[in-house]
């Protein structure tokens, strides 16, 4: 009951103000619930010829969970920007912080039909391409590269084990600035489910 709750707050914010946003949809739920939270919307706007992202944050609490609910259209060269001054905002305000406060994307499970959310707290982004490591890309076109090679998302969790180097490999995940927000989702949640040790990740995400 709380996920329609949840989605039925959403469709009368987005009717006060004539606005909605269309989720993002991936097939399973990685994180089913998320209590003490607070909403921030990233809708996607049109004026003349460009796209903007315009975000609405006036109910979000800093001490609490705040859930980003983003428009799928949008590239992440206009959403990835607006997170980055949330997060710092956030992570800079000592006077309300609460360190079990956490991020959290919102996406809609199609499979399950429940509003689903994925973690993100940690994750600090960088617009720009990395300087070392095993650069895995994510293309527009939604196919993946790593150093340069097209690997298939089916055979990724193999590719990446299967590397080999006289010393542990960085992986940098990487995505273009003009990868949609739902693709973008969709990714990220393949890239949790990859079973990878820790000190071949970092907690860096390279959008260009």
């Amino acid at each position: 009951m709380k996920y329609f709750c949840l989605i039925f707050i959403c469709l009368l914010f987005s009717c006060e103000e004539k606005k909605d946003v269309l989720l993002p949809q991936s097939n399973v739920s990685i994180v089913k619930d998320v209590q003490d939270h607070s909403p921030i919307y990233i809708f996607f706007k049109i004026e003349g010829k460009d796209t903007l992202a315009e975000v609405n944050r006036k109910n979000s609490i800093i001490s609490t969970n705040w859930i980003f609910n983003i428009d799928k259209r949008l590239p992440l060269k206009l959403v990835i920007p607006e997170v980055i001054k949330l997060q710092e905002k956030k992570r800079k305000d000592s006077a309300h912080k609460n360190e079990k406060a956490q991020n959290y994307y919102s996406y809609a499970d199609s499979v399950g039909k429940n509003l689903a959310f994925l973690h993100f707290t940690k994750v600090y982004y960088k617009m720009n391409k990395p300087k070392f490591g095993i650069l895995i890309y994510f293309t527009k076109k939604n196919s993946i590269l790593v150093n340069g090679i097209s690997v298939e998302k089916s055979n990724l969790q193999n590719y990446l084990t299967n590397l080999e180097s006289d010393k542990p490999n960085k992986f940098m995940f990487s995505f273009s600035t003009n990868m949609s927000f739902e693709n973008y989702i969709q990714n990220r949640i393949l890239i949790t489910s990859l079973k990878l040790p820790d000190y071949n990740l970092v907690n860096e995400e390279f959008i260009f």
